[in-house]
């Protein structure tokens, strides 16, 4: 099965649990505001390789791992290359190495076709990062460009599997930092009994050179960095961890 690919990452220490290595898929249904892999959206855009090509790249990492580390897919939006992450992920579960999806669940669908594929994926993973960007339809739309339907549906169904989740959010001044916005994100993530794990990610703008080299305009040019106060109240009404 053919994947079409951004770039691969040797260690990463925040994409799951331990130390991991990292394959960036390429496209994206979302054109989120602070977006920090804009290379990543069109998928015509993306390296070739084959799941069996990419397991190779990433298993000579192995011996750097320790027990809790393992392989991320991210992106970009893994879930729009089903096939290929089925794949891949058959690789890791026989070499019986823990595999990772990190998704924002846009390309989420609840048919049956698509149902069927998406529990072989959950069979051969061992955790998703699910990102939120927040709760609200309207700033949902706002911040990604599209609904909300698609993630509430995803995170719905992992919950129905009883399939474990770490879920980060990406504090930004102006969008997501406010008081009522968080405690609604909150409220919503509380029914979800499979969040293992909650984390505030101070927005960045380390990818406006990204933007500048591909000449797209960066939507968030004079948005501050969160400030510590803004920082520390997010993660007081959202945090959790294992």
């Amino acid at each position: 099965m053919i994947g079409y690919y951004s770039s691969f990452e040797s260690f990463g220490s925040v994409d799951g649990p331990g130390l991991r290595s990292i394959l960036f898929l390429s496209g994206c249904p979302f054109r989120c505001l602070y977006c920090h892999n804009p290379e990543t959206w069109n998928l015509q855009d993306g390296l070739e390789i084959t799941s069996e090509e990419a397991f190779k790249k990433l298993i000579k990492y192995r011996p750097y791992w320790g027990k809790d580390g393992g392989i991320t897919i991210s992106g970009g939006e893994p879930l729009l290359q089903l096939d290929f992450l089925i794949e891949l992920g058959q690789l890791a579960k026989k070499n019986q190495i823990s595999y990772v999806i990190d998704t924002a669940g846009g390309p989420f669908r609840n048919d049956k076709e698509y149902l069927e594929k998406f529990d072989r994926l959950l069979d051969v993973s061992s955790l998703f990062l699910l990102d939120i960007k927040t709760a609200d339809e309207d700033l949902h739309k706002k911040i990604t460009g599209v609904s909300f339907e698609k993630v509430d549906m995803l995170y719905h169904y992992l919950a129905e599997k009883n399939f474990p989740i770490w879920v980060r959010h990406v504090l930004v001044p102006g969008l997501t930092s406010d008081r009522e916005k968080l405690l609604q994100t909150k409220k919503y993530l509380d029914q979800f009994p499979n969040i293992k794990r909650i984390e505030v990610l101070p927005y960045h703008n380390l990818a406006l050179e990204k933007y500048q080299k591909l000449g797209i305009r960066y939507p968030l040019s004079s948005t501050p960095l969160p400030t510590n106060e803004e920082i520390k109240l997010a993660k007081s009404i959202l945090e959790k961890s294992d």
